[in-house]
């Protein structure tokens, strides 16, 4: 094959997922020349890959589709409707289904078994390696991208840091845009051991960071699956979403949640008003969590 062009998902935590299935591909096609065309951070997340990278231009869609390369085969991960006209350049296009089932993982693997005939489950895998850091160290990170119903409370993440801070080093994690977040954690913290990377980091560093933890705990997020890549501990707090589609894909993890009658409902804010499905999750419950994986 001369060309091929793949769109991974826009997402970080799907862009994770959807790695090793993305991995197997390459290696199962072995194209003379590999594209890479996504949002900004699925493309910093795996352009090391690929020979050119392309980042989605929202503002400038009908220039991008004239001068869009023409290629062999275009594989989707996504199921928009730009990404259909896109496809229409290529000899052999290709889109992801939603009436797959299962973890997203096996969703995607599925998908890229569909095209290559295999029967495998691809686990994900990143192209980085993890830092070295010179004591234990644990991660926690507080933000969540699709919306503020995912997110467990700062002053409930101090106490958590407080408590492991006194025998590991701690780092406060989070994207552009959750700082404040971070230093809500940040007001109430009462050890010195600690560092606060949050809207500092690049995705390659990121990934990095959080590889050489002994332990993160998290939010259902995009660094949530960083971690499960690289096998890291982790204690994921769930609460509107669902973590039978999305939970790390590792056996080296515990799940804090509630299971409340209302979750999970999917939704960026609470419909009922109430949160509960957080704000019933309590330091003591990640606390207990996190002395069972240690």
């Amino acid at each position: 094959m001369k060309s091929l062009i793949i769109e991974p998902p826009t997402w970080l935590g799907d862009a994770v997922m959807a790695s090793g299935a993305i991995r197997a591909l390459l290696d199962e096609i072995r194209p003379k020349r590999t594209i890479l065309f996504g949002s900004f951070i699925a493309t910093e997340l795996l352009k090391s890959w690929f020979d050119e990278v392309m980042v989605i231009d929202k503002k400038h869609k009908f220039k991008q589709f004239v001068e869009f390369p023409r290629a062999d085969v275009f594989v989707s991960f996504r199921r928009s409707f730009y990404s259909k006209i896109l496809g229409l350049k290529a000899k052999d296009s290709y889109f992801f289904s939603k009436s797959l089932k299962g973890h997203m993982v096996e969703k995607y693997s599925n998908y890229v078994n569909s095209i290559i005939g295999k029967n495998q489950i691809y686990s994900p895998v990143l192209p980085f390696k993890p830092k070295k850091f010179q004591k234990p160290t644990i991660g926690i990170n507080p933000g969540a991208t699709y919306g503020s119903a995912k997110r467990w409370y700062p002053e409930e993440f101090s106490k958590v840091a407080n408590e492991l801070g006194k025998k590991y080093d701690v780092i406060i994690f989070g994207g552009p845009g959750e700082e404040e977040i971070a230093k809500d954690i940040e007001k109430n913290l009462t050890i010195k051991n600690y560092q606060n990377l949050c809207g500092k980091l690049t995705i390659k560093e990121l990934c990095e960071n959080i590889g050489g933890l002994d332990l993160f705990i998290t939010n259902d997020s995009g660094p949530m699956h960083i971690a499960a890549a690289f096998n890291v501990k982790i204690v994921a707090i769930f609460g509107p979403t669902n973590y039978k589609e999305t939970s790390p894909w590792s056996d080296n993890y515990r799940i804090v949640t509630k299971n409340l009658e209302c979750a999970p409902c999917m939704k960026r804010e609470c419909p009922l008003g109430h949160h509960r499905c957080m704000k019933e999750i309590k330091a003591k419950d990640v606390l207990n969590a996190c002395k069972e994986i240690l």
